[in-house]
């Protein structure tokens, strides 16, 4: 009755995850995948961003070099270089993403496919229906372009990392994940960037102290931020006023009347549910108004033998998120081991210039929930920037509950600030309260020990004192 136990439509890090438990387990499984394995994570998305972040750091290695004594002739970057060295590693990865589904049995199959009924796929490349007993949809996300004048002439991520020069002038719409690492990179490489965005401030829903941390860290190293403003239009200048733009060039008006000039301009408004197209009608399964499946607590939508994971779900759109999903789902069907994924407390890293680590809740959010919140707090000059003069500084902020000590979140603004939130998202999840950590002997001198040293919190708000909130101390 059917040809497989499991067909996965779609090779990102949740889909491949999921074939390849499931054939573990001893299911048959067939992933269809119309482009290449990886999906977003591998392709276009964290893993290019990643190297690209670490080009981008060295320019200022490069200057830091110089107030530690090291004599260097002046760097140059070549930008086809970094591509080349990008596609090389993508490929590599792709690559051992299909021996890894090879190995486990699962039959890779590159096309488009769209679901007929309940329990049949059509592979689009030859027609072919499949018959399957389970259905898994792991379709993830593609950007989000509200429509505007001319908006095809700007690029999202998925062209940025293609692109055949660097440009010199970057305009970014946006002010989410995407949006302030491409800023960091891009100003990290030498472009000149400013950054159009709708709210007054960038990264909405992380703690207000990092946010205001990374705007003014950006400000410093010379990145524009157009706030409260939003891209209108975009044209290709003509005219005797072309004469002063080079060619390529795109000219942006802004919604507040802004004009800018630039080589490339990035939208990063998001990304949407990736289901157009899929079928979904004629297998019944149900959407909400973003398009996203709609599932239950173990990634099943209201057809019982058809499941979703990732960010075609829209619920967490973080790749570790999609990762879990696929496993637990995998587990719980096929190999007789039920559990369903825990999203509370999940870090989180913005790989901007410093990075952003956060674990746990921000401080309003906090307030909002309990009755007393302390607030540790501390801004400081790390050890690096005191030699070479910089005026970086760098932020740590604990979130706690007045009663019983316990943390309620952690936020770093700082070097490195991802590799730290991974070990301190532990503690937080294991119930660590501030005697714990101030119970921990220091690293010495590191950006870490902060944490350890913070021995009075630098304000209290109480809903039950008419004085709230009540400032403590001053780290």
């Amino acid at each position: 009755m059917f040809d497989v136990d499991l067909f996965v439509v779609g090779g990102g890090s949740g889909g491949i995850r999921a074939a390849r438990v499931a054939a573990g387990h001893g299911a048959t499984v067939m992933l269809a995948e119309e482009s290449r394995l990886g999906g977003t994570c591998v392709i276009r998305g964290c893993i290019p961003k990643k190297l690209f972040l670490y080009a981008s750091r060295f320019s200022d290695s490069f200057n830091d070099a110089a107030e530690f004594g090291w004599k260097l002739s002046a760097p140059r970057f070549d930008w086809p270089s970094l591509v080349a060295a990008k596609d090389r590693e993508i490929g590599r990865l792709e690559r051992l993403y299909a021996d890894g589904q090879d190995r486990s049995g699962v039959e890779v199959v590159h096309s488009r496919a769209v679901l007929a009924d309940a329990h049949s796929v059509i592979l689009v490349g030859d027609g072919r229906i499949v018959r399957a007993r389970t259905i898994l949809i792991a379709t993830g996300a593609r950007p989000e372009l509200p429509p505007f004048d001319g908006m095809d002439l700007g690029i999202t991520s998925d062209q940025a990392f293609d692109l055949k020069e660097l440009p010199s002038r970057v305009v970014i719409g946006g002010a989410g994940y995407i949006a302030v690492e491409f800023a960091g990179l891009f100003a990290g490489l030498g472009s000149d960037v400013t950054m159009v965005c709708r709210g007054s401030n960038v990264l909405r829903g992380f703690d207000e102290d990092v946010r205001q941390a990374v705007a003014s860290s950006y400000t410093n190293r010379g990145i524009k931020l157009m706030l409260s403003d939003t891209i209108r239009r975009l044209d290709k200048p003509t005219g005797a006023g072309s004469n002063t733009s080079p060619g390529g060039s795109i000219c942006v008006t802004t919604e507040q009347g802004g004009r800018l000039v630039a080589d490339q301009v990035l939208l990063a408004f998001g990304r949407t549910p990736n289901t157009a197209g899929l079928g979904l009608d004629r297998a019944g399964v149900k959407t909400d108004a973003k398009g996203a499946i709609m599932v239950d607590a173990s990634s099943r939508t209201n057809i019982p033998n058809i499941y979703a994971v990732g960010d075609v779900s829209n619920q967490v759109n973080l790749t570790p998120v999609a990762i879990r999903e696929g496993h637990a789902f995998a587990d719980s069907v096929f190999g007789k081991n039920w559990w369903q994924v825990d999203y509370s407390n999940i870090p989180t890293t913005v790989f901007s210039s410093p990075e952003i680590g956060s674990v746990g809740l921000t401080e309003l959010e906090a307030r909002a929930q309990y009755l007393a919140v302390d607030v540790y707090k501390t801004r400081f000059r790390p050890l690096k920037a005191t030699v070479k003069g910089d005026c970086e500084s760098s932020l740590l902020k604990l979130v706690v509950d007045h009663e019983s000590s316990r943390i309620l979140g952690i936020h770093i603004f700082a070097e490195d600030a991802s590799e730290m939130i991974q070990v301190l998202a532990i503690a937080l999840r294991s119930g660590a309260t501030m005697k714990d950590f101030m119970s921990v002997m220091a690293v010495h001198p590191t950006v870490g020990e902060e944490l350890t040293t913070m021995q009075a919190p630098t304000v209290r708000y109480d809903r039950r004192d008419i004085r709230s909130p009540v400032t403590i101390s001053e780290n």
